[in-house]
């Protein structure tokens, strides 16, 4: 494996290490399922009187862990916590932080294949997305140390003030914020999680973490190496709980200085909202969802272009931000790029994530799974075709967990609301148009924009890429049409309705989010 570097684009050819290590990992995790956690706050172990279990979609019977249901008290206790610990870490050397958070990078990238099975357990993930969300947590901490080095920790010298008979100096300082929330969707709980949160962390900012309800289990294993790492107590903090009410705590405490939350539209305004009617502004990083197209050029290679839009609409089950929910194809390759798509998509083996030759797991709970089924329904009204898929799958395995056909849906009409609107679900439209300029219009016609693909020509490809609006645009992939992000190679962020700080995460902008710019001016 000294070779070999797992990222989103090079995990299609992994060598066999990758798969042995992951497979003991699986075997031996299933056999100790379902031990309670705590919340971690200040260091300790924190239980609640109320708790839930967090189970399996890919088995329903499969208790993973048993999780606490955490409430607005424990919301205050893990905020306090992370104001006491403040002073001191953001005193504490930007080298050492570094240090310290480079120490979590490798305790994750220790622990990878036991991680990785607990994520396909947990998520639904093939095994090789479940291996790439754990490294990508690891790598997108590791550029944030790399970040603060290569920029000194952010302490330039000025200009000196042309001042006769005075020695005038002026510097630049970048300092955290204070308490920041990291809020964490289910989808990458790893990388969601461990981006914002080593970003945070090594900038000087003590940090309260908030996963989804249905993927607390995996960033508790997060949180532990941090733990492990020495990451100091209180400097980091865990609470689980539902949204509405311990999340919405956590959001409402006036002692946050700062808030990361990646997930849907209408939660993330919210949340901005109620960052705006404090009594000062207070920083908000929000990454919220896309409604991503792939376009396809008569002048495409249409074998390349049906791969990386089969890899891009049904990886992850279609659950991802980035997935590539519309494709826009040009009429002289329509039918040619349909057939590929179809007998490609035959090929996609269903079932167990944890088996190496299974691409597709479940949906992330019985919520996603109704939305499926109301959505095809929905579709099939408003005379779409179903190219492939539109079913729910039953019977044996299937009847335990939450699994669904990887849908490509044709001859809907451009203005119908699936265009628009983001399912998050394997579901993919399909559209015809007359000429590039068309389909450009209707790419960019979304209120999302967080990525796009093009397949075309060289020519073809400069006009993509001056006219894309989203904040990453690939061409000629087949690695994936619109997904596959990873830090200091696709830096990850969004345009309009995806994203607030036009930064994007894994890139040479995004730790300085977590900072504010102090100028001190001495006179001698």
């Amino acid at each position: 494996m000294a070779d070999f570097k797992l990222t989103y684009a090079t995990m299609f050819n992994p060598p066999d290490e990758l798969h042995t290590g992951f497979e003991k990992s699986v075997a031996s995790l299933k056999k100790n399922l379902g031990k309670e956690y705590g919340m971690l706050i200040n260091g300790e172990d924190v239980f609640a009187d109320d708790k839930y279990e967090n189970r399996s979609p890919i088995n329903t019977d499969w208790v993973l862990g048993i999780m606490q249901t955490g409430d607005a008290n424990n919301a205050q206790q893990a905020i306090a916590a992370a104001r006491a610990a403040f002073p001191k870490w953001s005193q504490t050397s930007w080298k050492e932080r570094v240090k310290l958070v480079r120490k979590a990078a490798s305790v994750i990238e220790d622990r990878i294949f036991d991680l990785g099975a607990a994520m396909a357990l947990q998520v639904g993930k093939n095994r090789m997305e479940s291996l790439g969300d754990v490294q990508e947590t690891a790598d997108l901490m590791v550029y944030a140390a790399q970040m603060m080095e290569e920029n000194n920790g952010f302490i330039n010298e000025m200009g000196k003030d042309p001042l006769v008979g005075y020695d005038a100096t002026n510097q630049s300082v970048m300092r955290p914020y204070g308490v920041w929330l990291v809020i964490s969707p289910f989808n990458f709980p790893f990388a969601l999680t461990g981006g914002p949160a080593g970003a945070a962390l090594v900038a000087g900012n003590t940090i309260v973490i908030k996963p989804a309800t249905d993927t607390a289990w995996i960033v508790r294993l997060f949180a532990e190496c941090l733990r492990d790492a020495g990451i100091p107590e209180g400097v980091f903090n865990y609470v689980t709980g539902p949204g509405s009410t311990l999340g919405q705590a956590l959001v409402d405490n006036t002692d946050l200085d700062g808030a990361t939350f990646t997930g849907s539209f209408d939660v993330g305004m919210k949340l901005y909202r109620d960052f705006a009617s404090r009594n000062y502004i207070r920083p908000v990083i929000l990454e919220l969802g896309g409604k991503n197209p792939a376009i396809v050029s008569r002048n495409a290679d249409l074998e390349r272009a049906a791969t990386g839009i089969i890899r891009s609409a049904f990886g992850l089950q279609g659950q991802k931000c980035s997935a590539a929910s519309r494709v826009i194809v040009e009429e002289p390759v329509y039918d040619e790029l349909l057939h590929r798509l179809k007998e490609m998509t035959a090929g996609l083996v269903i079932g167990d994530p944890t088996e190496q030759d299974v691409y597709l797991g479940p949906v992330i709970n019985q919520n996603s799974y109704n939305d499926f089924k109301n959505f095809t329904e929905e579709i099939n009204q408003a005379g779409g075709v179903f190219l492939t898929g539109g079913n729910v799958k039953t019977g044996g395995i299937f009847d335990k967990g939450y699994f669904c056909e990887p849908t490509f849906v044709t001859d809907l009409p451009f203005d119908h609301r699936v265009w628009q609107h983001e399912m998050f679900l394997p579901i993919t439209t399909i559209g015809k148009v007359k000429n590039l300029d068309e389909a450009m219009v209707i790419a960019n016609n979304v209120n999302y924009g967080l990525t796009a693909g093009f397949y075309g020509s060289d020519k073809e490809v400069k006009w993509f890429f001056d006219n894309a609006e989203a904040g990453v645009i690939y061409a000629n992939r087949p690695q994936g049409a619109t997904t596959g992000a990873w830090p200091g190679f696709q830096p990850f962020g969004g345009w309009k309705g995806s994203g607030s700080s036009g930064k994007n995460s894994g890139g040479l902008y995004y730790v300085q989010q977590y900072m504010h710019e102090q100028v001190r001016t001495l006179i001698k």
